[in-house]
């Protein structure tokens, strides 16, 4: 580990807490254990209106535990945290695990996921995804970067009226997972951010747009001037938008609104949904959920990523797979528990997905307005109108109205309306525009049809 660090404890003294706690649970009659021993640190702070607004010092730990009593399909689950790590305190956690174990219902599906599933040391030990880099931050730096960033947006026009703030972040942590199956492992990483909010006003009309940045190296955020100039533009072009009639048109998803189009494809996909019978996509591995030729991968090992991971948050091992191929549904995202809810195997997904890249098709963002032509181009998202169950899609939004695959004007106050199902198959290309928030990497994607609703 990096000397840079100011974690309190070693890795060896994480293992040694989490050794204590698997002890602690065979004595206390346990059939297994898993723990997951943390701490971290880091600084946050916000300026607006070139004031420093608030400034945040963390540092936390704890340590979650679980245990189960007796074997499935008759097993009992129990868990409990403590942020205290004296012997004593590790003791107490434990003995309310148990507590809780012994009371509750037996779930024939609870327990630690298969031996032969978790990542092995060998693996671990070539295995090295690059994903901790502090950054020694302090306050005053924070501060004249933030605000770098905010005056580079007010530089560009007297109609920036207003700022939501220019927000700096430096994050670091660590862990140590462990369990009864002999599986101990654990890593440190770091995520550091810079994001501005800004508001255009013109003649009492105001509109607001931000952009931001994420990286484990400091080194790869965007630079302060240019995200602050580009959150800026943002703002001013959506100045005079106007409503418009409501129709059936093609709709250009941005990158940013593209993502998340993809999380309700996730949530869909994903165990909980999918053993409750809450989803659309119940039984529909194998079969074409999306159009032809589009395609996902989910690359769990690509260094200093951001949701780079060798196992998942059950010790299970990640895997690079194709999700989705040629639009035919290729995997979902399981845990071990909702896997044999499904009567399928884990797939590494306990904790969420890693590093989904959905496959290019189009080319960039200009080239994706030509090739729709006519129809909305959206850059923000309002409401939370998504159901699962039916795949039934609505939602307020804002962006641009595109004739002759040039952007016309502004638009806003309008809904979005389709259903998942018809819109994924709809699916006409996906830009190469590609843009990486958290776990997903994604350009613009344009559906062929959906209902917009305005006057």
């Amino acid at each position: 580990m990096p000397k840079a660090h100011r974690f309190t404890y070693t890795s060896a003294q994480l293992e040694q807490f989490a050794q204590a706690v698997l002890d602690a649970a065979k004595r206390a009659g346990a059939s297994a254990c898993e723990c997951e021993v943390s701490e971290g640190y880091g600084l946050s702070v916000t300026v607006r209106k070139n004031e420093p607004d608030t400034i945040e010092h963390n540092r936390d730990k704890g340590i979650g535990i679980t245990l189960y009593f007796g074997d499935r399909p008759n097993a009992r689950r129990g868990h409990a945290s403590t942020s205290d790590f004296s012997p004593a305190a590790l003791a107490s956690a434990v003995e309310a695990a148990a507590a809780i174990a012994r009371k509750t219902a037996v779930d024939d599906c609870a327990g630690p996921p298969e031996p032969r599933e978790l990542a092995r040391a060998p693996d671990l030990a070539r295995l090295d995804l690059d994903l901790f880099h502090p950054w020694d931050l302090g306050t005053e730096e924070a501060i004249r970067i933030a605000r770098r960033t905010e005056r580079a947006a007010f530089a560009l026009s007297p109609k920036i009226r207003n700022s939501e703030g220019a927000s700096v972040s430096a994050q670091h942590s660590q862990f140590v997972f462990a369990n009864s199956l002999g599986f101990m492992h654990g890593f440190p990483t770091s995520r550091h951010s810079l994001s501005l909010s800004v508001i255009a006003e013109d003649s009492g009309a105001m509109q607001r747009d931000d952009w931001y940045s994420a990286a484990r190296l400091p080194g790869r955020l965007a630079e302060a001037e240019a995200l602050g100039e580009y959150a800026g533009r943002r703002a001013l072009a959506r100045l005079g938008a106007r409503k418009i009639a409501t129709c059936q048109a093609p709709v250009l998803f941005e990158a940013p609104s593209a993502i998340g189009l993809m999380g309700s494809f996730v949530s869909a996909a994903s165990g909980g949904s999918l053993y409750r019978k809450s989803s659309f996509l119940v039984d529909a591995l194998g079969k074409q959920v999306f159009a032809r030729g589009f395609a996902i991968e989910e690359r769990p090992h690509e260094p200093r990523a951001l949701a780079s991971t060798p196992f998942d948050e059950e010790g299970v091992a990640t895997r690079r797979r194709d999700v989705v191929r040629d639009g035919v549904l290729q995997g979902y995202f399981l845990g071990s528990y909702s896997a044999r809810k499904l009567g399928l195997k884990s797939t590494g997904s306990a904790g969420g997905n890693h590093n989904l890249v959905v496959k290019s098709s189009g080319p960039d963002l200009a080239g994706m307005l030509r090739k729709m032509g006519r129809g909305l181009l959206v850059t923000d998202m309002l409401g939370q109108g998504v159901n699962l169950l039916t795949g039934d899609y609505s939602r307020g939004a804002a962006g641009y109205w595109v004739e002759g695959g040039e952007i016309a004007y502004p638009v806003e106050e309008i809904t979005i309306a389709g259903n998942l199902k018809d819109m994924f198959r709809g699916i006409v290309a996906v830009g190469s525009d590609e843009l990486v928030r958290g776990a997903y990497r994604c350009g613009s994607i344009l559906v062929d049809n959906m209902t917009i609703a305005g006057d």
